[in-house]
């Protein structure tokens, strides 16, 4: 017989949040992705798109790390109009050693918007100019909120501007990045009004026509996109990745076939990939990152079964320290 605990979201969110910690277990997966003998096959999706459906399933087994985990991620789209939530899902955190099953994380979505904002922060940090103010945040969302906490944590952000389709939803992102976080924010009604003076730029969006384009590249700024997680999802246009100085790719193996980097490589504005990397090699100083105050960086991050393994351990580490979950033998 062997012990499973059960963690649901409440215990998982009392738990976990987006502080130094978690960023450190994100920023280790992508380490151990330039320097280690992982395994990450590719995603596996499935679309059922008469139900403006898709479900994701991510995995990968980082050496060193005592627990596998797979992650099912479904996103239902037309769910607000049922007052359901249009994403959810939950990790399976199996033991390295053994294979048996160690925690069922009925997270609904949570870990993973945690560590993917985690993986904007960390892209910040080692991209980004280190005087860097004022971000520009396409998106008004429940990603894009958390963008925004989690860049506070590694840059000293004074001004924010947002953009969204949504003016109701960009207007109260602003109102809540001035009450909550006490920034001077403003709510745009344009994407170039919104990275006019951008230091940082975060698009947090599910769209499928690019939002910023060659004449919104300014002397050193940096772009996170972090929306383009499926082949027809775009919203950097091609040619912004042949202007840029450095192309940051979580993996490169994910973003020829999901990323913003599809996109220019059928367009043809990317033809020598030898010049695109990975952040985990700028992190393990494999390959420079921003080198130039002036110089224009793009992170490119499509999720990782990587990020899903550390944040579930992460979790999962901080959950039984804290005595949450129910116990039960299989």
């Amino acid at each position: 017989m062997a012990d499973t605990v059960l963690l649901s979201e409440n215990d998982l969110r009392a738990c976990v949040a987006l502080d130094l910690e978690s960023l450190a277990a994100v920023e280790n997966a992508f380490r151990l992705l330039a320097t280690a003998a992982v395994a990450m096959p590719p995603v596996l999706r499935l679309d059922i798109p008469e139900h403006n459906g898709e479900v994701d399933v991510k995995t990968a087994y980082l050496p060193g790390v005592p627990r596998f985990a797979i992650k099912v991620s479904p996103g239902f789209f037309d769910n607000p109009k049922r007052g359901l939530p249009s994403l959810n899902g939950m990790m399976m955190l199996l033991s390295a050693h053994t294979g048996l099953l160690d925690a069922l994380l009925l997270d609904n979505g949570y870990l993973t918007a945690v560590r993917t904002a985690a993986a904007g922060a960390v892209a910040a940090s080692w991209l980004a100019r280190e005087d860097a103010a004022e971000v520009a945040i396409i998106g008004a969302g429940e990603q894009a909120r958390l963008q925004l906490q989690a860049l506070r944590l590694v840059r000293p952000l004074r001004r924010v501007r947002v953009w969204a389709r949504d003016a109701v939803k960009a207007r109260g992102f602003a109102d809540w990045a001035e009450s909550a976080l006490d920034l001077s924010a403003t709510a745009c009604d344009s994407v170039d009004d919104a990275l006019a003076n951008a230091d940082i730029a975060v698009t947090a969006t599910p769209s499928s026509e690019p939002l910023i384009q060659p004449h919104h590249l300014r002397p050193g700024l940096h772009i996170t996109a972090m929306g383009s997680d499926a082949e027809h999802k775009n919203e950097i246009a091609p040619a912004v990745l042949g202007a840029v100085d450095r192309y940051v790719a979580d993996r490169l193996s994910q973003t020829r076939v999901l990323g913003e980097l599809h996109h220019a490589l059928v367009a043809g504005t990317v033809a020598d990939l030898s010049t695109c990397i990975e952040l985990g090699q700028v992190i393990a100083g494999q390959r420079p990152g921003r080198t130039d105050a002036g110089q224009i960086t793009l992170c490119d991050l499509t999720g990782t079964g990587a990020q899903d393994t550390a944040i579930a351990n992460f979790a999962f580490e901080r959950a039984r320290a804290a005595g949450k979950g129910f116990v039960f033998s299989s």
